[in-house]
């Protein structure tokens, strides 16, 4: 699987609409959607933001996203091109860590209108074609570019040249015109070799088609209440966790876990002796480390009684109560009872019919990306990783960006 890095340019100036990147859009600062795009999207590995401005860096850690550096002065002019700033973001990273991704992502705040699955859509686009340096959002515009002119002083010219087979396509019907098709912004994907090459999209270009209605590019308070007026009207797109869902985050005193199909990926491999194994990531280890050295405190409860589970559950450090069939709802009333913990400060990590009872109880139910539909249903939050592939270490970046 290649490496995807979403980079999101957020610089603090604005002389038109000062401010804008913290702008907000239905409770939520417009740095925060471009980070949900991001975080919702299955092919991203890795989310940071470019700012020069400590109080969007602020914003976009608490939303989820990496800024761990800011933009220099010199790259974050009104008229600084985009290259030279994601450029600097391949050196920051190259120099601070190592990392060097096989595509860049560019998630732009002001256009936060991103319909479920597009930032995929886009990295998969490039993946499909082998040949291609980059790819693109693009809409049909209703507007043909051949009834556009240019002037010469008060004299009129054809901004492009007649199509072949029409003589005067400004007296042609619009049927009769080949259709145009305009960047609407959302999402640009480009292989890191292209940016390196001194490009940010390369010469060969593939489309990803976004329906014209998400196409809102914020510029002015009034385009703001232009975007609010269409969430309001039931438009389905990539929002950012709510304040809700924040707060609970911040707030939680423990994190009760599901075992199968969270810490594992749902599947069991069983010997011809009927010895059951199980496949865990190490990275959900290390999440589980990080939550600890916090201070949070956690444990895990399982309908599964083979001796996996509590082996793991060792491994980990975390205390663990297995076999419990259909009494995990009142397994953690009693968990969080004897801890001293209300049920509004306990986050419950499940995914399957046999959590709904704690993903009910909980202040906060999770459930990774491929949960049953009855969990996701319930869940305050979904997560972008699936059990067993980072999905605890997911949750432990999200909820310790809320402590910093």
């Amino acid at each position: 699987m290649p490496s995807v890095l979403a980079a999101i340019p957020a610089r603090g100036g604005s002389k038109g609409f000062p401010g804008k990147n913290l702008a907000l859009l239905d409770g939520q600062p417009l740095v925060a959607w471009a980070v949900a795009a991001a975080l919702q999207s299955t092919s991203v590995s890795r989310v940071v933001v470019s700012t020069d401005d400590e109080a969007i860096r602020d914003a976009a850690v608490r939303a989820g996203a990496d800024a761990p550096f800011l933009r220099p002065e010199d790259l974050a002019r009104d008229d600084t091109p985009d290259l030279p700033a994601f450029l600097h973001v391949l050196d920051a990273l190259l120099a601070l860590e190592g990392y060097v991704p096989d595509i860049v992502v560019h998630l732009r705040p002001t256009s936060p209108l991103r319909p479920p699955g597009l930032v995929d859509a886009a990295v998969q686009a490039l993946l499909a074609d082998a040949g291609a340096t980059g790819s693109r959002t693009v809409a049909r515009s209703p507007l043909t570019p051949y009834k556009m002119w240019t002037l010469d002083g008060e004299r009129m010219e054809p901004l492009l040249p007649a199509p072949a087979g029409v003589a005067e396509p400004f007296n042609a019907p619009r049927q009769a015109l080949p259709p145009a098709w305009w960047q609407t912004g959302h999402v640009d994907a480009a292989r890191t070799a292209t940016l390196r090459a001194g490009s940010m999209t390369g010469d060969r270009l593939v489309a990803v088609r976004v329906d014209p209605q998400y196409a809102v590019d914020i510029d002015a308070p009034a385009d703001l209440r232009r975007a609010a007026d269409l969430l309001e009207s039931g438009l389905e797109v990539v929002r950012p966790a709510g304040p809700a869902v924040s707060a609970a985050l911040a707030n939680a005193r423990l994190v009760v876990f599901d075992f199968d199909g969270v810490m594992t990926d749902n599947r069991v491999w069983v010997d011809g002796t009927g010895r059951e194994s199980v496949a865990c990531s190490r990275a959900d280890g290390h999440g589980v480390k990080m939550l600890r050295d916090a201070g949070v405190a956690m444990a895990v409860l399982s309908t599964e009684t083979d001796d996996v589970v509590a082996a793991r559950c060792r491994k980990l450090g975390l205390p663990v109560q297995h076999g419990l069939g259909d009494a995990k709802g009142p397994a953690l009333t009693e968990l969080a009872a004897g801890a001293g913990v209300a049920l509004a400060d306990v986050i419950y990590v499940g995914n399957d019919v046999n959590d709904l009872d704690c993903l009910r109880m909980a202040g906060l139910g999770v459930v990774p990306s491929d949960a049953h539909p009855s969990a996701r249903a319930l869940a305050g939050l979904v997560l972008r990783r699936p059990g067993g592939a980072g999905a605890v270490r997911e949750l432990a970046d999200a909820l310790l960006a809320t402590r910093r």
